[in-house]
Formats: structure tokens, C-alpha cells, sequence
């Protein structure tokens, strides 16, 4: 209850993003975040029938896309503030995205982590200098862990999608695919884009609608875990049944967030769903075929693609390959399939 009151009260106060944000946002990150490759395989090409490129976000400073959501909220914290340090919650990448955030800035970091995360994920946030506080995902509310923490030490609250510069950072992305394509003399036909709790699919689709209207953006996200497609659906945000479940540890969000979800519903409207066998396949394809190494929620949307989940046939595509945290026991189980 206590972190509800706690949103409401900042929503009044802070406005929807807009494309205008992730321009901002994108001279925040500039000389900080990677802009990362558009890469294009003729392999990958073939498998889909389709012109597609991979965003490669794998490549990312902490792996994944979330180190631009989280530079962007922390570096908007007045200097009055920063002192008194953060606090964040998330089953790894923004976690660890948050930390080396706060490092570079010499702010305090706090994550409040499941048990159950892989534990290269928890390793590597308490490497890079915060404290990891466990937590059980099945029993324990995350959100109300770290709001009272939070409100124990002064410290400003860093949620993993639900925020206007998080998801106007995370928009970068969106703004980076454009202009690379548009280098190339190119438009992006269609996009596909992992979705959780929406943040990367709603920043993302603020930018590239911007530039390029006509694009058609599909989410992507785990069978039994498609709160995202299902609240397309019906209009309304749905919530899943089940709290884990899937090898894909970072797509395991309950609902649409209340800020992502008004974005993704009036700028994308439509999921599709990809199995973990699906999945597994999807982070197979990418390490022997392009040489890449994949988390298996970051291949969500490779693996729709893979599996004809979408119609793109001989349009101009992009997937995001949205991490690359993956365990090694996994991994080598994945690949070996």
C-alpha cells in the first residue's frame, strides 16, 4: 500500500514523456551509454524472408538496454538529493544497470533482488558497488521492500519501468534505429520488442513513431506471461496468473505498467507470445549463427521471428536484442539442445 500512495502522489506532479524526452535524453547518454550496432545477417535474413536487422543491445554498458533508463532518472536527481543515495528493484538488468549508474555518478546504490535471479545477475550489481537485498518472488512484494527502504534513508526510489525518464531513456534505442537505418536510406517496416512491464517497448515506440509513423510494432513476450498481448485485447491492462515460470527471468512483470501502458496501447496495440522452447531455440540460432551470446528474455523477439509469430515477409524488420545476462549452466543447456 505503501508504494501505491507513493506513485500516485509523484504521478501528479510529473508529466507523460514525449518524444521531445528521449531527445534529451539522448544528449544525457551521449558519451556515456553505447550506441550500439544495427547488425544484419544474410543467414538470419534467409531463416526469416524478411530484410532484418538486430539491435544489439547485448553489446550495452552492463549488458542490457536498461543502463539507459536508469543513467537518465539518476542523472536528473538535484544534487541536494544525491547523497542520500537510491534504491531499486529488479530480477538483474536493471539492477545492475541502476549500479553502474550510481557508480559513475558516487551516488549509494540499494537493489532489492529475488532469490531466485540468476545469480550472474546478483554477482555483478554487488560488483559494481551496491547492496543486494534478496527477496522471495513468489511471497514477498518488491515494491513495498523497497519503498519502505526508501523512506528509511531519505533515498530516491528507481523503479524498472514505471517512470517517465526511465522509459524516455530507454527511448533512446528507439531514436538510434531510426537514424542508423535512415543512413542507409531505410525505414523500419516493422519492429519487434520485448516487453515486461513495457518501459523499453513504450520509450522506444515514442521515438521511432516520431520519425518514422508508418512503422508497425509488435511486443513479444513469453507464453504464460503475455499480460502485454492480452491487455491489447481486451483494452484493458491484464494481469498474469503466475509470478515465475519461464526462462525468461527479466519478462516476468505482472501487469502493463500504469505510465507504459497508455503509450504501448496507443502507439503499438498488438503482442504476440513465443514459447521457451521457442525461446531456446532463438539463443541457440543467435550464438551458432551469429555469433552472439544471448539472455533468453532478450531473444524474445528474435525468437518470434524465428517461429513466423509475426508477418514480415520481405519487409524491413528489427528485432531488439534487448540483453546478454545469461548463466553460464544455462546458456550451455540452451545451446547444447
Amino acid at each position: 500500500m505503501q508504494a501505491r500512495v507513493y506513485f500516485l502522489r509523484m504521478k501528479v506532479a510529473v508529466k507523460a514523456p514525449t518524444a521531445a524526452d528521449v531527445d534529451e535524453a539522448a544528449k544525457r547518454l551521449r558519451g556515456v551509454a553505447v550506441r550500439t550496432p544495427l547488425l544484419n545477417w544474410a543467414v538470419l535474413d534467409a531463416a526469416v524472408g524478411a530484410k532484418v536487422f538486430l539491435k544489439a543491445e547485448t553489446l550495452q554498458r552492463t549488458g542490457s538496454f536498461k543502463f539507459r533508463g536508469a543513467y537518465n532518472r539518476l542523472a536528473q536527481i538535484p544534487e541536494d538529493k544525491k547523497s542520500a543515495g537510491v534504491v531499486a528493484y529488479s530480477s538483474g538488468n536493471h539492477a545492475q544497470g541502476v549500479a553502474a549508474a550510481a557508480q559513475l555518478l558516487g551516488m549509494r546504490a540499494t537493489i532489492v533482488m529475488p532469490a531466485d535471479a540468476p545469480l550472474a545477475k546478483r554477482q555483478r550489481t554487488a560488483a559494481l558497488g551496491a547492496e543486494v537485498v534478496l527477496y522471495d518472488r513468489d511471497t514477498e512484494d518488491r515494491a513495498a521492500i523497497a519503498h519502505n527502504l526508501a523512506k528509511e534513508r531519505g533515498a530516491a526510489i528507481v523503479p524498472p519501468y514505471d517512470d517517465p525518464m526511465i522509459i524516455a531513456g530507454q527511448g533512446t534505442l528507439g531514436k538510434e534505429i531510426a537514424e542508423d537505418l535512415a543512413a542507409q536510406g531505410l525505414k523500419p517496416e516493422i519492429l519487434v520488442i520485448g516487453a515486461s512491464g513495457g518501459g523499453l517497448a513504450a520509450g522506444t515506440s515514442l521515438a521511432l513513431k516520431a520519425a518514422v509513423p508508418s512503422v508497425k510494432i509488435y511486443t513479444a513476450e513469453p507464453e504464460g506471461f503475455d499480460d502485454t498481448a492480452r491487455s491489447f485485447k481486451s483494452g484493458k491492462r491484464e494481469m498474469n496468473a503466475k509470478l515465475s515460470g519461464t526462462i525468461c527471468d527479466a519478462l516476468m512483470t505482472q501487469t502493463p505498467g500504469e505510465w507504459t501502458w497508455p503509450i504501448n496501447s496507443r502507439l503499438i496495440g498488438e503482442g504476440v507470445a513465443a514459447s521457451d522452447a521457442e525461446v531456446a531455440k532463438a539463443v541457440a540460432f543467435a550464438y551458432r549463427e551469429l555469433k552472439l551470446v544471448v539472455e533468453p528474455g532478450g531473444a524474445i523477439g528474435l525468437a518470434a521471428l524465428l517461429a513466423g509469430k509475426v508477418p514480415v515477409k520481405g519487409k524491413v524488420t528489427v528485432a531488439v536484442l534487448s540483453g546478454g545476462n545469461v548463466d553460464t549452466e544455462l546458456f550451455n543447456k540452451l545451446i547444447a539442445a
